[in-house]
């Protein structure tokens, strides 16, 4: 026999016989509402980005042209290139939803210039802003796969756009091999994870936590799939080195927040004070695998290594049929 009584998330109890609003739904429907300012400001960055890309390539500065000079055409592979667009501003929106969540689970601060509840809000829906440019992104490479794979009739064509774009291990070209993957298990993690929050009350509000920091690993992945597969980045020049800095708040507020956690459970506690072993070490290991991540980035600015390739001097001519970048 169930208690007719349940406690909230801050351990309040709602009165007998009453029931609990469905307030997954409700919060849900709210930010898609409060989404609609961040969604637009992200579509108009990405208007913006695709005309700095079209720009680039009419002009012959485009760096996806010198890795791939077959596609020296803005006019025929306008959707390959709003595919980067869309992706150079997932990333961007990536960068700043994880960036609110850390501040959001790190040390407490009063000397935040907006509400808790306000930055909450806003990490929200600039979660959701970021699965869609997400699902942009792949979808707008899908349709530019279509539409090369002229060798073939239409149902294959659309069989293979979406295969090579959302079936994991399909795509066989160069680098994709590695990187689509890569950006599949980003967007596959994104989107169950970032709704979670609007099960919570059912899932339970640890089992939540637990599961939504994971969502550092599909920031990883993502910037992992750019650094492997954006043209705009490819060579080790200094694109590549800003988004590498742009990495350093991120593993600086990480670490942070691992040393100085807001819940008073997730502190370092040593197994001599009643901690569980097995949790202590966790824990631990995470403090310093994050400080080596400082290091490590620190150590790629400084020194220039950051994995970028040289540009060459007589760029190929040609280029095989399947694509090799993103």
């Amino acid at each position: 026999m169930t208690s007719e009584t349940r406690p909230d998330e801050d351990g309040a109890v709602a009165p007998p016989g009453r029931r609990r609003p469905s307030s997954d739904r409700v919060a849900l429907r709210g930010d898609l509402r409060a989404a609609l300012p961040d969604a637009t400001a992200a579509v108009v960055v990405t208007a913006l980005v695709f005309a700095l890309l079209w720009a680039r390539m009419e002009s012959g500065a485009s760096d996806t042209v010198a890795v791939m000079p077959f596609m020296d055409d803005a006019n025929t592979y306008w959707m390959y290139l709003l595919s980067q667009a869309f992706g150079w501003s997932g990333l961007l929106w990536a960068w700043g939803t994880v960036m609110l969540g850390l501040l959001l689970s790190g040390p407490r601060t009063a000397r935040m210039p907006v509400s808790r509840q306000v930055m909450e809000r806003w990490h929200r829906t600039t979660s959701l802003t970021t699965m869609a440019l997400m699902f942009a992104h792949a979808l707008m490479f899908a349709a530019e796969l279509v539409r090369y794979e002229t060798k073939v009739d239409w149902a294959e064509r659309l069989w293979v756009g979406f295969a090579d774009t959302f079936v994991p291990g399909w795509y066989d070209s160069g680098t994709g091999r590695i990187a689509i993957p890569l950006g599949q298990g980003a967007l596959y993690l994104a989107i169950p994870l970032g709704l979670l929050f609007y099960v919570r009350h059912r899932i339970g509000a640890n089992t939540w936590r637990r599961l939504h920091r994971f969502v550092i690993v599909v920031y990883v992945l993502s910037v992992w799939h750019t650094l492997l597969y954006g043209t705009n980045v490819w060579y080790g020049e200094w694109p590549r080195t800003v988004l590498w800095l742009l990495q350093l708040p991120v593993a600086a507020l990480l670490l942070l927040r691992l040393l100085r956690p807001a819940r008073r459970a997730e502190q370092l506690v040593s197994p001599s004070e009643g901690a569980a072993r097995p949790g202590w070490w966790v824990r631990a290991a995470g403090r310093v695998v994050a400080g080596a991540v400082v290091i490590g980035l620190l150590i790629v600015v400084m020194s220039g290594r950051d994995g970028g390739r040289d540009r060459p001097t007589h760029p190929p001519a040609t280029a095989p049929h399947s694509q090799e970048t993103d």
